[in-house]
């Protein structure tokens, strides 16, 4: 079993994402978890810097590479792994993320979400190609839904029950 990891961290660079050649989305998330602190003087510093590359898949990389941008303080959750290659008669190896869930810090953004259409399809029935995304985003919430702005007269502090 792989050890989980759990905490704050920061952006270092905007997710990546592409796409696997049997179309699967795929994104790349540089982050950094710091250990913060006061020191004797009361001032704030900052201490060890922990770097990791986190991967995301399918939806959740979509959403990612949408929602998501350098310098962003988020809340992550996922697997650590050990990413092992060979690179010109060289084996290298690094820690990696193996990202389940990740989410804007709300202390220092403001985020307007929208459920995700599940099962995602293209003009032609198909998933999205590589390199093509399509979003389905509600114009307008359904007729039947208590908690939607009545348009002609505005927001109600009444709530729908």
């Amino acid at each position: 079993m792989l050890p989980t990891l759990t905490g704050v961290g920061r952006l270092t660079g905007d997710p990546e994402l592409r796409f696997t050649q049997s179309s699967k989305a795929v994104a790349s998330i540089p982050l950094a978890f710091n250990s913060r602190r006061k020191n004797e003087r009361g001032e704030w510093e900052d201490g060890d810097t922990f770097f990791i590359r986190g991967t995301v898949w399918e939806r959740l990389a979509e959403n990612a590479a949408e929602t998501l941008s350098k310098g962003m303080e988020v809340m992550v959750s996922g697997e650590l792994r050990t990413e092992r290659w060979e690179k010109d008669g060289q084996k290298h190896e690094r820690p990696a993320l193996l990202i389940r869930s990740i989410a804007p810090n709300l202390a220092f953004a403001v985020a307007q979400v929208s459920k995700d259409a599940s099962g995602q399809q293209t003009q032609t029935g198909g998933r999205p190609q590589q390199g093509q995304t399509q979003r389905s985003r509600p114009t307008a919430p359904p007729a039947d839904d208590p908690w939607a702005v009545d348009q002609a007269n505005g927001y109600s502090d009444k709530p729908p029950f």
